[in-house]
């Protein structure tokens, strides 16, 4: 199994387009920062008027902590179609280019062969979310310093202590990874079906699309499923920045004012990921290999 992972990773990362999803994220996320560190006083000033009206704040507003929320605000929505550029390959990749019978005529199940597939899938998935760590986190950090952390909800501000940030970003990027892993496990299962990238592909984001909407929408038919669609809990990762408060309306440290909203939603996108690769172990078993 080791050989066989190894094998796939060096499938993935020998190929250029593997490194258009790096190159991407490296040049989106600078030009962001950039962007904020010329003009971000500016745009935090007119994207919280009436707040400032209201009340003074001591202290660096943006800095680094509060650039990384917004970055993973405007990634986490297109990262899956970067995932999907792999993951929705790994089996039409092989079928398109004609040697995935042969490599099943190799001593090894195809129960081995598909789990060190999805297995590679999701490692790449990991580093892709571990560069955007570094740059969304780490580097903004070093930009823009570190400081309180001021979000501006929809009926309310929250203000988290700089001492009770970081490891709020841990919990969120494991979260964020059990979100992208679901990605990952759906273009997965997908390429099972085709004999070449693109139609995985386009159904794996046109799946994701169509379940946000639903996702989204305030009626009672829809409201119904929503709980059951994973789109519906990627967006989870945000309840690490709503912490609980005292009588005195003070952030208490360390606390998730609805900690059972993201373990609810963990054990759902976790049911995903173990649905999509047993049912691709499954397909995939009784398939016949014509390619």
């Amino acid at each position: 199994m080791f050989q066989l992972l190894q094998i796939e990773l060096y499938k993935i990362f020998r190929r250029p387009r593997t490194y258009i999803s790096f190159a991407a994220i490296t040049a989106l996320i600078g030009i962001i920062q950039l962007g904020l560190l010329r003009d971000g006083t500016a745009y935090v000033e007119f994207m919280m008027t009436n707040v400032m009206q209201t009340f003074s704040f001591d202290g660096k507003i943006l800095n680094g902590y509060l650039v990384c929320y917004v970055l993973l605000q405007l990634l986490l929505v297109h990262v899956p179609l970067l995932i999907a550029l792999v993951a929705a390959d790994m089996v039409s990749g092989e079928a398109n280019m004609g040697t995935l019978r042969l490599l099943l005529t190799k001593p090894f199940s195809r129960t081995e062969f598909l789990l060190a597939k999805f297995m590679a899938s999701a490692i790449y998935t990991f580093l892709l979310l571990v560069w955007i760590a570094f740059l969304a986190l780490f580097v903004s950090m070093f930009m823009f310093g570190t400081d309180d952390m001021v979000i501006q909800k929809t009926n309310y501000i929250v203000q988290l202590p700089v001492q009770d940030v970081f490891w709020r970003y841990t919990g969120a990027f494991c979260f964020a990874f059990l979100a992208m892993l679901t990605v990952s496990a759906l273009g997965f299962f997908l390429s099972l079906f085709a004999e070449n990238s693109i139609g995985p592909i386009v159904t794996t984001m046109s799946v994701i699309i169509f379940f946000t909407i639903l996702s989204t929408m305030s009626i009672p038919l829809f409201q119904k499923i929503q709980p059951f669609l994973f789109t519906t809990h990627m967006v989870n990762w945000k309840e690490f920045f709503d912490p609980k408060v005292n009588a005195d309306n003070a952030i208490i440290i360390g606390s998730i004012q609805k900690p059972g909203r993201i373990i609810t939603s963990s054990l759902v996108l976790v049911a995903h990921v173990v649905g999509f690769v047993v049912a691709s172990i499954v397909l995939f078993r009784k398939k016949d290999i014509l390619s």
